[in-house]
């Protein structure tokens, strides 16, 4: 089993716990919801392969180095702008259409935060299936666990952000946390808002575009009212 050099970034999103309410139907809308959100972050992140959805958030690879193209800070930054706009506005279309239960109404408080690191990175099949394995698949996860104070940001690893310390906009801030198995690491973050600043603000959908969403989201939700389709679980539940 050879390890290649590997670029890895996770998408989670913030606030999924309480807002996978128990109601049936609020369970139903919040899943649709969120797999439309995760959908449309992925759409956004060309270039970037899909390795897992990990319940709340999309885990995300890109081979580096000797095979590939060198995946930048830059890359990072920028995939992580895309992936922010694209959850921001399909978060929008939900929260703003006409249904009134939670799993709809309380999309709006849904936040989303990046971890990105690059490291040394081995490929596993078991029954047909592969997964990313090693030391660094562990340390990306474990950063997700830290002490950033706000609740949008970029967590670079001091691995990837060496690499490339000018791509990263001020004011970058530092934190040292202690992951478990690993020891104490450093690692650099910025506001996702410092990296978006220019964009120009999101459009309100129209009338049309809401009601469509709401039919969307009632005819999604049925199998998971009914029991046909169960929700993913967050991912610290596992």
């Amino acid at each position: 089993m050879t390890s290649e050099r590997t670029a890895l970034l996770i998408a989670d999103i913030g606030g999924y716990t309480e807002y996978m309410s128990t109601h049936r139907m609020t369970l139903a809308h919040a899943e649709v919801n969120t797999a439309r959100m995760l959908e449309r972050m992925i759409e956004a992140a060309p270039g970037f392969d899909l390795v897992e959805i990990e319940g709340d958030a999309a885990f995300l690879s890109r081979r580096t180095g000797t095979r590939a193209p060198e995946t930048t800070v830059t890359d990072i930054l920028q995939v992580a702008v895309a992936m922010h706009r694209a959850f921001h506005l399909e978060r929008q279309y939900v929260s703003t259409n006409l249904c009134p239960c939670g799993g709809c109404r309380e999309a709006g408080n849904l936040k989303l935060k990046f971890v990105a690191h690059v490291g040394e990175v081995a490929t596993q099949s078991i029954r047909g299936r592969s997964k990313l394995i090693g030391i660094d698949v562990i340390l990306v996860h474990r950063l997700l666990k830290n002490s950033v104070p706000i609740p949008e940001y970029v967590l670079l690893s001091e691995e990837l952000y060496s690499t490339e310390k000018a791509a990263v906009p001020e004011p970058v801030q530092q934190i040292t946390p202690e992951l478990e198995g690993i020891g104490t690491v450093r690692a650099y973050f910025v506001d996702v808002a410092d990296l978006d600043d220019s964009a120009p603000p999101l459009a309100s959908p129209s009338w049309r575009t809401r009601l469509g969403n709401t039919f969307s989201a009632v005819g999604q939700g049925l199998p998971y009212m009914l029991g046909v389709k169960q929700p993913r679980r967050p991912r610290h539940a596992r």
